[in-house]
């Protein structure tokens, strides 16, 4: 990864951190001004009371430190064929949603469901199937003050987010989650394309790396993608995005962000 750009104005910069971990590196992420990704799993709504997240909450504002949540995600379709899978969605979501009332988080990432080799030719129903859902998320974030971002996961090129998108409205409510590993895994179109039809609905970006055989979540300059490139796209398209480093370890995030720093501000 070249670092011979200009150096970028700062970026709202958000890492990774699992919930659980938050007290643990809450005191690393105050001294470096790093804001938290929180993802809430599963069984971590199932198993932590809603007065343990208002709690951290309030260590987040006390240290001045805003955060977006990546939702769970794991077997979850809000476009399934299934009405009891599309019911468990449901339920996962508006469990987020209600932890997201304490912690009123900037943006708020869920995956979308769709796979084409799943759904083949039948996207059109998984697209209406899911719109139900979807609108009843739209209105509790408006709520919230929150936007939603649906982020790509096995999307070879962007005409289902799009569409979604445009069925959905919500304006700067209701947009994208940019993840430009997962790009490089599954992409059939270039980025320049992908940013022409979904750049202006980002909200956020998940940085991170690998050589387009699996999802390492490597440190930038470490696998294949052009990160000059990029950035430069960000700029044009997304300026004002939440940018995430999802780096899955400590090591790693500090590599990322000695990577990313002439990029970040």
């Amino acid at each position: 990864m070249s670092t011979s750009s200009t150096k970028a104005a700062p970026k709202r910069l958000f890492v990774h951190v699992p919930f659980p971990q938050l007290k643990e590196r809450l005191p690393l992420l105050a001294s470096r001004r790093l804001n938290p990704e929180l993802f809430l799993s599963a069984p971590v709504l199932d198993t932590t009371p809603l007065s343990e997240i208002a709690e951290a909450a309030r260590m987040l504002r006390e240290e001045g430190l805003s955060c977006t949540i990546h939702c769970p995600f794991m077997d979850l379709n809000p476009g399934s064929f299934e009405p009891l899978l599309r019911e468990a969605s449901r339920k996962r979501f508006y469990q987020v949603l209600d932890a997201a009332e304490h912690l009123r988080p900037e943006v708020m990432v869920f995956h979308p469901g769709y796979d084409r080799w799943r759904y083949g030719e039948q996207k059109e129903l998984w697209h209406n199937l899911s719109l139900e859902i979807w609108k009843g998320v739209l209105e509790r974030g408006r709520e919230i003050g929150t936007v939603i971002a649906v982020e790509n996961i096995f999307e070879e090129e962007p005409s289902t987010l799009k569409a979604l998108m445009e069925a959905i409205g919500g304006g700067q409510h209701f947009g994208h989650c940019f993840d430009v590993g997962h790009w490089n895994l599954f992409h059939k179109v270039g980025m320049v394309e992908w940013f022409e039809a979904l750049g202006e609905r980002i909200a956020e970006v998940h940085i991170h790396d690998n050589r387009g055989t699996r999802d390492d979540h490597a440190p930038p300059g470490e696998g294949g993608i052009d990160f000059e490139l990029f950035f430069s796209l960000m700029e044009r398209y997304a300026p004002n995005a939440a940018y995430t480093v999802e780096a899955h370890s400590l090591e790693n995030l500090e590599r990322s962000l000695k990577a990313l720093a002439p990029y970040l501000g």
